[in-house]
């Protein structure tokens, strides 16, 4: 392994998705099925990533039910809760840990999301995270009053100035604008309140905002896309960047390839945080991981497999046999969904000549993510080796299952971690940009 720097340590998000990210989870006896959508079960969830020390719990968003949705809603469990509804209920039963949502800049506003989240770090005081995404799933736009989803480099164009006029509505109110001078009956001194007057090629947006100034400066900027535009966007905006690779080597090329953009946007290596995710198995030995891990596979039923592939490939595979290789795939350029991950997929695939059923099995879990079935050791080694060589700034952990695979993580692999000096042991900031070790922005206005 590499040299490792004393300073340098990992950070770690902990990613809720429905009862678990595996698509068998609700069938698996151990995921609490009946927790869904009770605040109790979120709470729990939060609490234990929080006892883990972790730097950030991230909730995802789907505006849409899965194609097809018949078989989404009978084999698999496509429920979700609103993402800052849940977050503000979650500020109140957490005290340390960032709290990271998903909101679509291709299906809101801008001034609406400003606002939430404004309102987010305020309540949660300085926890806030927006994963700001441009939505994959083409069919999202008929939910919203669209025939079409927008084209993939369009959305990106509309995402970059969505998030230009967001962060412009977080600086409208200076950090002293508020006065709250009662004998005076002064609220705010309105010199330092700002319209932002945006007038774009997709919004026009006056502001100020109706809320001032948040407790981070901004709250903190995520990302998700992988591909060549969604890393142009990320090295511009992002602060944090959520991915899926499956190899040492691919996770070190685009590490080194979007760090290297962001001195054209007038930034440095640390001011951008990548976290891959990983998909953890756990067990007191390789075997019984392993065991673990095909429990799981067991359980999906080859109709959901179908189903996973087809929204994520594009193809019909339904013809196709589950021990047959699988048809020659078209390009990414050729489609208009989620491109990294498509490419990810169809890299995969070509590398190691894969089968219907084994392409199933790889996405079922994780979606494209790494899967590790092992010990508390071998899951570390693999975090560790990732950490040292430069491929990752930490990791987004993916529990299969919940509750009990993010407290086998907490408590059996974060140990691990801190005994090596790779994590942390205690808080040692309030807000979430202290745990990402980010400064806060300053404001534009007190730039002049």
């Amino acid at each position: 392994m590499g040299k490792l720097s004393k300073q340098r340590q990992l950070h770690l998000g902990a990613f809720i998705f429905g009862v678990g990210h595996h698509v068998a989870a609700w069938r698996y006896p151990e995921s609490d099925t009946n927790g869904l959508l009770k605040l109790d079960f979120y709470r729990q969830f939060a609490q234990a990533a929080e006892r883990g020390k972790f730097d950030l719990i991230f909730v995802e968003d789907i505006p849409v039910l899965p194609e097809q949705w018949e078989r989404a809603v009978n084999y698999t469990l496509p429920v979700r809760a609103e993402t800052m509804t849940l977050l503000s209920a979650l500020a109140s039963a957490t005290k340390h840990i960032g709290l990271v949502g998903t909101v679509s800049t291709t299906y809101n506003e801008p001034f609406h999301v400003a606002s939430k989240f404004a309102s987010l770090d305020h309540l949660s005081q300085g926890r806030a995270g927006w994963n700001a995404v441009t939505t994959s799933l083409d069919h999202t736009a008929k939910n919203f009053g669209r025939d079409q989803h927008l084209e993939h480099s369009l959305r990106y164009e509309r995402a970059k100035e969505f998030v230009n006029v967001v962060k412009a509505l977080w600086d409208s109110w200076e950090e002293d604008a508020l006065l709250m001078d009662e004998a005076g009956a002064h609220w705010v001194n309105p010199d330092k309140v700002h319209e932002i007057n945006h007038q774009g090629t997709h919004f026009s947006v006056r502001g100020p905002l109706n809320i001032h100034r948040p407790p981070q400066g901004q709250p903190v900027i995520v990302q998700a896309g992988s591909s060549t535009t969604g890393q142009a966007f990320a090295a511009q905006a992002a602060e944090v960047v959520f991915t899926a690779w499956q190899t040492l080597e691919e996770a070190q090329s685009f590490y080194t390839q979007l760090k290297s953009q962001l001195p054209a946007y007038g930034r440095s290596s640390e001011e951008l945080k990548i976290l891959p995710g990983i998909l953890p198995f756990i067990g007191s030995t390789e075997e019984e991981a392993q065991e673990k891990e095909a429990a799981f596979q067991d359980l999906v039923l080859p109709t959901v497999g179908y189903g996973m592939l087809q929204n994520m490939l594009k193809v019909d595979l339904s013809s196709y046999p589950l021990d047959s290789p699988l048809p020659t795939l078209p390009d990414a350029a050729e489609i208009n969904g989620g491109k990294s991950r498509y490419q990810l997929l169809l890299d995969m695939t070509r590398r190691e000549n894969l089968t219907v059923r084994q392409l199933i099995h790889r996405v079922t879990g994780a979606r494209g993510h790494r899967t590790m079935a092992g010990t508390p050791k071998q899951i570390a080694d693999l975090m560790e080796e990732w950490f040292v060589n430069e491929a990752c700034d930490g990791f987004n952990i993916m529990p299969p299952y919940l509750p009990g695979g993010l407290d086998a993580f907490v408590d059996l692999v974060i140990p691990e971690l801190q005994r090596r000096g790779l994590f942390r042991t205690e808080y040692e900031g309030t807000t979430l940009r202290d745990h990402l070790g980010l400064e806060k922005p300053i404001n534009r206005h007190a730039k002049r």
